[in-house]
């Protein structure tokens, strides 16, 4: 029997970034301690890895530990810690078995030195992996980054590349990746939370209820077919070709879309 295609039939965004948020409350609504609401937040993470690549997602970003994060209760971030390095160790040969290349974006000098020896073995164990580009935004800040960039004596200001180099040279990424495409925030709350500003510039933008423990496979896939149905114009107004193309619609229908626009 042929085996059915799992390829998209939309225009996927390439570069999906995620702020998962929800794991305390999902937590405290159950009379739990907040870990354990992390700790299932770590198995929702396991089921975008594993359907992001069938949904044309080519690199997931994954908002795991913000700088301002450490402000957190101790214990709490000691818990963090200690599920990113299980993480770490433990799904490394997951990753390499689906193809799937893990590195970990932001600061390490004030991580643990056996997280950063478990984020060192993942990056160079799964450099093979050409299925998903999986990013862990770790002791991360945007804004930070961005100082970090633009403060580099050997930055040319007049040069773009210049810059997005120094900027992945401050977040330890040696693997650039493309500009954000979309966005999904879960948990109901609608901000960024000084996450990938720079490169979120023309990012699509999706804010959710579901708390980060509950999401899965077909929260991800109903947000890849919203993102499908937007236009993105970056700054420019679309002729009714690029907006059919955008919406997979036929042109007349585009032309008629922009003409009640225009109207309205």
């Amino acid at each position: 029997m042929r085996r059915q295609s799992t390829e998209p039939t939309w225009s996927a965004p390439r570069h999906t970034a995620i702020i998962m948020d929800g794991n305390g409350r999902w937590a405290q609504a159950r009379g739990i301690p907040r870990s354990f609401g992390h700790r299932r937040g770590a198995k929702a993470v396991e089921r975008v890895v594993r359907a992001a690549p069938d949904l044309g997602i080519e690199v997931l970003t994954l908002y795991a530990f913000s700088s301002d994060n450490w402000q957190r209760p101790r214990r709490e971030v000691r818990s963090l810690m200690k599920l990113l390095e299980d993480f770490l160790r433990q799904e490394t040969e997951r990753c390499v078995e689906h193809g799937v290349r893990l590195t970990v974006i932001g600061r390490r000098d004030r991580l643990k030195p056996s997280i950063v020896e478990a984020i060192e073995a993942a990056e160079a164990t799964t450099v093979g992996g050409d299925r998903l580009h999986l990013r862990l935004a770790v002791d991360y800040s945007s804004r930070a980054s961005i100082a970090s960039a633009a403060g580099s004596p050997l930055l040319d200001s007049s040069d773009p590349e210049c810059f997005a180099l120094r900027l992945n040279q401050a977040i330890h990424s040696a693997l650039p990746a493309p500009d954000v495409d979309l966005v999904i925030r879960t948990g109901g709350e609608k901000r960024l939370s000084d996450f990938l500003l720079w490169e979120s510039a023309y990012a699509e933008l999706l804010f959710i209820d579901t708390l980060w423990p509950d999401f899965g496979a077909e929260d991800l896939r109903n947000a890849v077919a919203d993102f499908s149905q937007r236009q993105r114009r970056f700054g420019a107004v679309l002729s009714p070709d690029q907006a059919a193309q955008q919406a997979d619609l036929p042109v007349g229908a585009a032309l008629d879309d922009d003409r009640r626009a225009v109207g309205s």
